[in-house]
């Protein structure tokens, strides 16, 4: 994971079209019964490593603000996903679910633990 989608979103699934991973859904796919905008599955999100230079979600948002950065979905961050009321991790057939520990994604490391514990907005 690396970026989430704040309650400034205007629900105007611009981000879901662009995503490489189709890790957004829209606020009536979410996993979370009480969301009430688009969300991004963190257990697919890549903040677009290998494809852009900027998480392309961000780069389509027309909300300045909106997408902000997230902590590594790697295992380091394993309880920071699995005890976070703001994620539903998804599951597989095969492994079950998909925690950082299990499923960990790649993210761009040039982004500061600092930033992304502050939930600095994604800068494009």
């Amino acid at each position: 994971m690396a970026v989430m989608i704040t309650d400034l979103c205007i629900n105007c699934d611009a981000c879901i079209e662009v995503c490489p991973v189709s890790a957004i859904v829209s606020e009536g796919d979410s996993p979370r019964d009480d969301w009430e905008y688009t969300y991004v599955k963190p257990e697919k999100c890549i903040e677009c490593v290998g494809h852009a230079e900027v998480p392309a979600c961000a780069a389509e948002c027309p909300t300045e603000g909106c997408i902000v950065w997230d902590m590594p979905y790697t295992a380091e961050y394993n309880d920071y996903y699995v005890n976070s009321s703001d994620y539903v991790i998804g599951e597989s057939k095969k492994r079950g679910v998909l925690t950082p520990e299990v499923s960990p994604q790649t993210y761009k490391e040039d982004i500061s633990i600092a930033a992304r514990e502050a939930h600095e907005a994604v800068a494009v």
